[in-house]
């Protein structure tokens, strides 16, 4: 049979619980050894393990005091090392058990729905959380928030609880991004199981380093926190940024540290190869010291892990220095370990993983759970003492995980050759990117949605391209169009695209339309997966995938190489921020259709600050550059602005009337860029920007002027129409004025939009002051939370303007600060440009009338939706000759265009635009 075991080292399963490795290490050990911890800007911070005892226990305090008894969860929500570690112990402690939770930054839908989850299956936890963390939570009323800064009580031994081997010593949640999350529950037994198992096949030692730059929402983070403590070593903890915004920080850490010890996937191989073919590193690198590094998560390429050492034995790196290992949240990490990589692994593609640590045993096993012959492939199940027993207050998934006898299914194909595990494949059906698991369901349950594809007919699978660091997504569907309409078809790939951006954050690898009959089903009506990924990896849809290529192609204008040194330098950076070949990106290629998002822009912008200081790089610049070409024009600086121009193109594609869309009341137009995505191959879409951003800008003295500005600027990009005007929120007046002033010069306006604003103003201007001004400025550029919104205005209405942008500066989302490059004086200006069209709607009275009106409406600010449709929106129909349209939309009023209603809200409008100018 097929199976592989390991004898128990003695003393593996302590009769204790897990707190007497800290009490052990801040009693014995110097307090040169500890935690040194590095944030995200590089600075470290040294807390030895007596100081990190000591925190716990005021930590441990401050918990009891909110009333915890042991074996209370308590939630974790926490992103830096330095906030997790101590509170975990506190936890640990008292008796009490730590769930750690990363924050889902950028879709607060999905985020409020996690959690309502997480309550409920953890029984309403206490939620201890940071002060910066804090700042972006959803509202989640009646649950129980604490600040980990406001814990820590009086000093005081602690008073450890005494837990059996068998007590919950840590839950992990499992991956996935809707509310689906199982926690694993790891005892106290399992954890020093697995560490003494570890520690013995790893050979640790007391004068170790281990360096760990994983989230604590990963098991593997526990893993480099718990092992070096165990053996009395000194440990590196690593604010993940630092590294995955320059992975090269890995190899400087671990030579500045003379780490011995770490883990890094496979991707981060690849990313640290390509950082190493651009530039040898700077200065000294003495990375001698490093003698392992656990690589898990995802396989590890030979030949990528191969570039990786040989281009650094320069520097002293060894050879054996990479562990290809497996493990599992339910098998407390590692699990199986390669200590003979790459020699044992010469002329394979992927490496094997070695055999179990001591004490697990692992089989591979049919479809009846018995075990097949010596090199036969299977399903992959493990027992040990490190193995957990079940997932927590949830009797029926942990009965699905075992087998009769027992076994835990990993959910993993492999076999075991001599002894040692090599994986062939999944039992379930997700796609493993950068070391994550996202499961197929939810994002075909997502695509199914769109009006773009057949319900029921869209598959979402791994594929790997030979030679790549990482898995990558295909998905593969059946169009609701025919497969001769050609527009349709790019239109369905534009909105498949953009829905994997914002649900999962990266984009697909293929999107492949194909006739149902190419998608294979059960007979109970589900996608196989399996063989449809087979039939792709044979060369079955190759004639497709050509056609596709070539049909993308057309609709983009054709490939133009690029020409110039800066051109070819700008392809570099979009080939790597929309993970493309370099040769695949051509001269034409417009941002928004190679499938840049607005998060993307920043990104793009921050990479060319690095590389053009001097360059005019704000977000206006780049956005009317949108192409390689003009890209390269603009750093070459002969394509300098000529002017102010409130028009940004934000995509240039398709034979359809153009949109032009009014910013609204913050004058700024990023957040159309989301939205004008769905539009490529279809028809142009413009932004309206107001005037003041730029150097030297006045603002518009009132509404007339602005409006002037915009009708004379609509005009030289479009002479004649018909005319697709929207606007939102302020912008809907503005836009009302473009339609009505476009039809008194004897144009036709075929659609005018108002998305969610009534037609008179001018109240609602005079009651904003500059408090309210600067609070929502705040709100819709998502720095603060609208608790805070509501929260601050009064307080911040008795002091003076300058002291009250301070304060929103210092409760602001670093995070988001950092992604808008925004300082205090950027903030600044940016309030007074819209104070300025504050000002100039104080005196707006609409007059007039127009055709007809399309107006969106969403939930209000104030009020009921139901109220705000009859007695404000409908005021509407006073300024149109014909009948008004009133058209529901998800979300609230600053939301109905963010990640997450922005799918629900382009289809709606792009309907519309269709019905009202009979061009679709």
């Amino acid at each position: 049979m097929t199976s592989q075991s390991q004898t128990s080292p003695a003393g593996t399963v302590a009769t204790g619980g897990i707190a007497g490795l800290l009490l052990r290490a801040a009693a014995t050990l110097p307090p040169t050894c500890g935690v040194r911890y590095v944030d995200d800007g590089g600075a470290v911070a040294v807390q030895s393990y007596a100081d990190l005892r000591d925190l716990a226990c005021r930590l441990l305090a401050g918990l009891r005091d909110q009333g915890l008894r042991p074996g209370d969860p308590v939630a974790l929500l926490l992103d830096r090392p330095h906030d997790v570690v101590p509170a975990f112990w506190a936890c640990v402690l008292g008796g009490f058990v730590p769930c750690p939770m990363a924050p889902m930054h950028g879709d607060a839908a999905r985020w409020a729905e996690h959690l309502e989850h997480v309550a409920a299956l953890l029984d309403d936890p206490l939620i201890v959380t940071s002060e910066a963390v804090q700042r972006d939570l959803p509202p989640m009323p009646g649950r129980r928030v604490v600040r980990a800064d406001r814990l820590p009580g009086a000093a005081a031994e602690p008073e450890p609880s005494v837990p059996g081997p068998d007590d919950v010593a840590l839950l992990m949640l499992t991956s996935g991004s809707t509310g689906a999350s199982k926690a694993v529950a790891l005892t106290h037994g399992n954890l020093r199981a697995a560490l003494a198992a570890k520690a013995e096949r790893l050979a640790c030692l007391a004068d170790d380093v281990m360096m760990n730059w994983i989230a604590f929402d990963h098991i593997a983070a526990f893993e480099g926190h718990l092992l070096p403590m165990s053996v009395g070593a000194a440990q590196v903890q690593v604010q993940p940024q630092f590294i995955l915004t320059d992975p090269v920080r890995f190899l400087r850490l671990a030579a500045e540290h003379r780490v011995t010890l770490s883990f890094a996937p496979n991707f981060l191989f690849g990313e640290i190869n390509k950082a190493l073919g651009e530039a040898a590193p700077d200065g000294p690198l003495d990375l001698s010291a490093l003698r392992r590094v656990l690589s898990g998560g995802e396989a590890v390429v030979c030949a990528t892990a191969r570039r990786f050492l040989n281009a650094l034995a320069p520097y002293g790196l060894r050879r054996q220095v990479i562990v290809p290992a497996f493990g599992m949240t339910e098998t407390c990490a590692g699990s199986t370990m390669n200590l003979d990589f790459p020699d044992a692994d010469a002329g394979e593609e992927f490496a094997s993983l070695g055999p179990p640590i001591p004490g697990l045993d692992v089989r591979i096993a049919d479809e009846r759970d018995l075990p097949v012959p010596a090199g036969a492939e299977g399903e992959l199940q493990v027992r040990g003492p490190m193995v957990f027993s079940g997932y927590y207050r949830n009797p029926a998934a942990t009965a699905g995980a075992f087998t009769r006898d027992r076994w835990f299914r990993t959910g993993d194909r492999g076999r075991l050759d001599d002894g040692r595990l090599r994986l062939t494949g999944r039992s379930k059906d997700s796609v493993i990117v950068n070391g994550v698991n996202y499961f197929s369901h939810e994002l075909e349950t997502a695509l199914g949605r769109l009006p773009e594809v057949e319900a029921a007919w869209v598959a979402a699978v791994p594929i790997r391209p030979p030679g790549g660091d990482t898995e990558q997504l295909a998905v593969m569907f059946a169009p609701a169009v025919p497969m001769t309409d050609e527009a349709g078809i790019h239109q369905a790939l534009a909105a498949i695209r953009n829905t994997v951006v914002l649900l999962w954050g990266f984009r697909p690898a293929l999107i492949l339309p194909l006739p149902k009959p190419d998608l294979p089903k059960t007979s109970l009506g589900k996608i196989q997966r399996t063989l449809l990924r087979e039939r792709l990896e044979a060369g079955r849809f190759a004639d497709r995938q050509r056609w596709i290529a070539e049909l993308t192609r057309r609709r983009l204008g054709g490939h133009v190489p690029p020409g110039t040194p800066t051109e070819r330098a700008v392809a570099a950076v979009y080939a790597d921020l929309f993970q493309l070949a370099p040769d695949e990106v051509s001269a034409t290629a417009g941002f928004l259709e190679l499938g840049g998002t607005s998060l993307d822009v920043l990104r793009l912008q921050q990479r060319l600050r690095r590389t053009h200081p001097h360059a005019d790089l704000s977000l206006a610049s780049i956005l009317r550059a949108p192409t390689v070409r003009a890209l390269a024009a603009l750093l070459d600086g002969s394509a300098r602005p000529g002017g102010y121009d409130p028009i940004v193109p934000l995509q240039l594609t398709g034979d359809r009337t153009p949109l032009f869309c009014v910013h609204p009341g913050v004058g700024e137009v990023l957040v159309f860029v989301n939205l004008a995505a769905y539009f490529t191959g279809e028809r142009p879409f413009y932004a309206l920007r107001a005037r003041g951003f730029g150097p030297g800008e006045r603002h518009f003295a009132d509404f007339g002027e602005m409006v002037s500005c915009y009708v004379a600027a609509i005009r030289r990009r479009r002479p004649t129409g018909p005319y697709a005007i929207a606007g939102y929120s302020y912008g809907g007046a503005v836009a009302y004025e473009i339609a009505r002033t476009l039809e008194a010069q004897g144009q036709k306006v075929g659609f005018a939009g108002i998305i969610n604003l009534p037609p008179h103003i001018k109240a609602r201007m005079h009651e904003i002051d500059f408090t309210e001004g600067a609070l929502h400025l705040a709100l819709f550029l998502d720095l603060i939370t609208p608790q805070q919104t509501s929260d601050l205005a009064e307080p911040l209405r008795g002091i003076p303007a300058d002291r009250q942008l301070d304060h929103i500066m210092a409760i602001a989302s670093p995070r988001r600060l950092t992604e808008l490059n925004l300082d205090r004086a950027g903030f600044a200006a940016w309030v007074d440009l819209a104070q300025s069209l504050i000002r100039a709607g104080r005196s707006y009275e609409p007059t007039g009338s127009v055709a007809s009106l399309s107006i969106f409406y969403a939930d209000p600010l104030h009020g009921t939706k139901q109220d705000w449709l009859d007695n404000e929106l409908h005021q509407w129909d006073a300024f149109t000759r014909g009948e008004n349209r009133y058209i529901e939309v998800p979300g609230a009023h600053y939301t109905l265009m963010n990640a997450d209603h922005v799918g629900a809200f382009q289809q709606i409008l792009r309907r519309e635009l269709a019905r009202t100018l009979h061009d679709g």
